[in-house]
């Protein structure tokens, strides 16, 4: 049946508004002059500047280091948390409060951290950040790699143990390699979530030790330059980059999954 084609209008509008602002945001870190609205021509002289700014080297060193940390801590406990939910328990409360941290707001989620922090007398610093981002992305990286394990094929499991391999050899043996595109996945998207994160690294970091998140949200205070436009430019090149070989990881795990 055919469709109207005023059908399509709000489609349209509404793809405009979301991403029309990112294509400008784009297009103005190619810009020549010093306006974030004036385009006066083609440059990447902004790009030269940005590799020169040290604040914003030491922010982007400070990111790698906590994404690094967190993608490989979050991947380890997140991919436990989802064999473990799905293998050996079958309660509701503990799936829910597993996936919690995926769900909760920024905001509360980060002062929770920070009076727990607070608490044990924890200083604050990279370190603090980390712990911070592995606790809601190990719940996304579980839920990555539980949709995979629907996937798994359980005979081999049974199998396994039917020869007499432990269930630590079971897994690394053959649970893992199954889950493998999701483990993939999940770290992939464990690193962009990392990354791009605020909110949680503005209350738990160090004033000494910004992310990049925290350097840039100093430099808007002060308006918006076609510096900063580079910055996001390069920021939304390498989260989009993530996303989709994320992405692809996934259906690939799922096109080869045994039926």
């Amino acid at each position: 049946m055919g469709r109207p084609r005023l059908l399509y209008v709000p489609f349209w509008l509404t793809y405009a508004f979301l991403y029309l602002p990112i294509v400008v945001l784009i297009v103005m870190s190619f810009n020549s002059g010093k306006s974030p609205y004036l385009y006066e021509g083609f440059s990447l002289k902004w790009y030269g500047v940005l590799a020169g700014d040290e604040t914003v080297m030491k922010g982007l060193v400070n990111t790698l280091i906590v994404a690094t940390g967190t993608t490989v801590l979050a991947t380890v406990l997140g991919t436990l948390l989802a064999v473990g939910l799905a293998r050996y328990t079958r309660s509701r409360l503990l799936d829910a409060v597993g996936l919690l941290p995926a769900v909760l707001p920024d905001l509360v989620l980060a002062i929770g951290l920070l009076v727990f922090y607070g608490t044990i007398k924890m200083t604050l610093g990279l370190h603090s950040v980390v712990l911070a981002h592995v606790v809601f992305a190990m719940a996304f990286v579980a839920a990555v790699v539980r949709t995979r394990l629907t996937h798994a094929d359980p005979s081999l499991e049974e199998a396994s143990r039917d020869l007499g391999a432990g269930p630590v050899s079971t897994f690394l043996r053959i649970t893992l390699p199954q889950l493998a595109p999701g483990v993939l996945a999940g770290a992939l998207l464990a690193f962009t979530l990392s990354i791009d994160e605020f909110v949680i690294a503005f209350f738990t970091a160090a004033p000494t030790e910004p992310t990049l998140p925290i350097v840039i949200y100093s430099m808007v205070r002060f308006g918006v330059t076609p510096e900063i436009n580079a910055l996001a430019s390069i920021l939304l090149l390498v989260s989009f980059t993530v996303v989709i070989v994320a992405q692809r990881m996934t259906k690939l795990g799922e096109s080869n999954a045994p039926h």
